[in-house]
């Protein structure tokens, strides 16, 4: 059960979520209308949110079944961390973005807190992905088996998925970083209007 555990995590919170925060960068979202864009936006991290909330469900399951303490660890913390914030940011971005009584001043004043939370909630899931593949590691390579300093093969296996979950979230944080890539400012109607009118 608890193998599951990192694939939702890793799936969810960085890959989805990943794609998620990238939709208003890539140049083809820039023409035409912005709905359709938001409604992907909005389905990429809701389906991160299940597979997220799949994630804690087998960790928890685990633990209880085996009478591993919960919540003690950095990484843990770290990830309760990443998703109390996504879950708040998933929520205030339906709120804002795409409900019919939000208000054009709210979505103006809330979106440059959107953005910034959408990178931070992102460096929280590498840093919780990376503490927990180095939390299973420490746990997993005791007791007769291979030490860790000598490199089994799920050393560096743990090692070069880190490596790739860093690669990863820092090459999106970097394109949500640069100017060029935003998506354009329109004034049009149509990009202010939310989903349900």
């Amino acid at each position: 059960m608890f193998n599951w555990h990192p694939v939702f995590m890793v799936t969810g919170m960085l890959v989805l979520y990943g794609a998620a925060v990238l939709v208003y960068r890539v140049p083809s979202s820039w023409a035409g209308p912005k709905l359709p864009w938001k409604l992907l936006h909005a389905a990429l991290a809701l389906a991160a949110f299940v597979l997220v909330v799949l994630g804690l469900v087998a960790v928890f399951g685990f633990h209880n079944a085996t009478g591993i303490p919960n919540m003690y660890s950095l990484h843990s913390w770290l990830g309760l961390a990443a998703v109390l914030l996504f879950s708040c940011q998933w929520l205030m971005g339906f709120a804002a973005f795409l409900l019919p009584w939000s208000p054009v001043w709210l979505r103006i004043i809330y979106k440059p807190i959107h953005v910034f939370f959408g990178s931070t909630i992102l460096a929280l899931a590498m840093a919780a992905s990376i503490s927990g593949i180095n939390e299973k590691l420490f746990f997993s390579l005791t007791n007769g088996t291979v030490p860790y300093s000598r490199l089994p093969p799920e050393a560096w296996f743990a090692n070069s998925l880190g490596m790739l979950i860093l690669v990863f979230g820092l090459l999106v944080l970097w394109a949500l970083a640069m100017p060029a890539w935003k998506r354009p400012e329109s004034e049009a109607l149509e990009d202010r209007q939310p989903l349900l009118h």
